[in-house]
């Protein structure tokens, strides 16, 4: 409960947002909700297909499934009050939503760095290293790998937090941002910020850069192993590891842009917030169902599936209805 407490004389923050135009405002509001709602359901629609259906039992399918509920959680985090504010003239966020706000982002973000790394393992030991894949990724292993990403989410996020409850804060509260930044409060508060700005950047950008450029060595070592494969083996390799390394770009190249620099902010944060925050999670389900020829067959045989049961459904019921007016027809 003290993490929650308003440092000094400071108890909410006056956001900004996107625009204060009333007219762009309704725009945004409408594009916005258009967009939370087919993150969220592409994303569920899925988890619920992976987990449902017996042909995708992989372990890179298992791995999806994980990135698809990450994506559904991370949207809800920031959009839904970026939609609920747009109604407004004036939106605020009081220091307990505040933090709780920077504790989500960056631990779902955390786990999701973590999840993207173990899918690039994972398609790395297929085709480098196809007759021992079975072995190396066990369920067991899966699910571990799984848990340290959860777990390297929250200690990420812990670590975040605990530098911000230290911040004071004297005078102005308005945060020209949509959401409640961690550079944006460095720039309010009135303790000194230099040092904490460069842990910042060391423990979010200096990770997330790192992890990128062994990534791109990963799939640098996968594209130079195709050449002994055949051509439908380096077609569908390619194919597979193009969605994900779009993927990571999408994920990677934002956060490398916000977190890689100095305490300050620029005029392109709130576009390049809404591409990692809102976007990024609605194109990874586009991504990973359009060329994965699979998913999509699965989410069509799923669909058949409950059509079809549907139809059983209203014949027999449409059928003991019959019955029942005969019976009474009949007495």
């Amino acid at each position: 409960m003290e993490l929650l407490m308003p440092p000094n004389n400071v108890t909410e923050f006056v956001l900004l947002g996107l625009a204060q135009n009333p007219h762009v405002q309704k725009i945004l509001f409408v594009v916005f909700l258009f967009i939370f709602l087919f993150t969220v359901l592409a994303n569920l629609l899925i988890v619920i297909t992976i987990s449902l259906s017996p042909t995708l039992s992989a372990p890179m399918y298992f791995f999806l499934t994980h990135l698809s509920f990450l994506d559904a959680i991370f949207t809800c985090v920031t959009t839904p009050k970026l939609i609920i504010d747009l109604l407004y003239q004036r939106s605020t966020i009081s220091w307990g939503g505040c933090l709780t706000q920077l504790f989500m982002e960056h631990f779902l973000g955390g786990s999701e760095v973590i999840v993207l790394t173990v899918m690039a393992y994972d398609r790395y030991v297929a085709i480098c290293k196809p007759l021992h894949y079975t072995t190396i990724m066990q369920q067991g292993i899966c699910q571990l790998l799984v848990v340290v990403a959860w777990i390297g989410g929250i200690l990420h996020a812990t670590v975040q937090i605990l530098f911000t409850v230290d911040l004071t804060f004297c005078g102005p509260n308005v945060i020209d941002h949509f959401r409640c930044d961690f550079f944006s409060l460095l720039n309010l508060s009135c303790s000194n910020t230099y040092r904490l700005g460069i842990v910042v950047a060391t423990n979010s950008g200096g990770i997330c850069l790192l992890i990128f450029f062994l990534l791109l060595i990963s799939y640098t070592v996968i594209l130079s192993s195709l050449k002994s494969h055949g051509s439908e083996g380096q077609r569908k390799a390619l194919s597979t590891c193009g969605s994900h390394f779009t993927a990571v770009v999408l994920f990677f190249g934002p956060c490398i842009f916000t977190y890689t620099r100095p305490v300050v902010t620029y005029p392109a944060d709130k576009l390049v917030t809404v591409f990692f925050a809102i976007l990024t999670p609605m194109f990874n389900p586009i991504i990973y169902t359009v060329k994965n020829s699979e998913v999509k067959n699965a989410m069509r045989s799923l669909l058949k599936r409950r059509v079809t049961e549907a139809v059983r459904g209203a014949k027999t019921v449409m059928i003991y209805i019959h019955r029942e007016d005969y019976t009474c027809f009949k007495l």
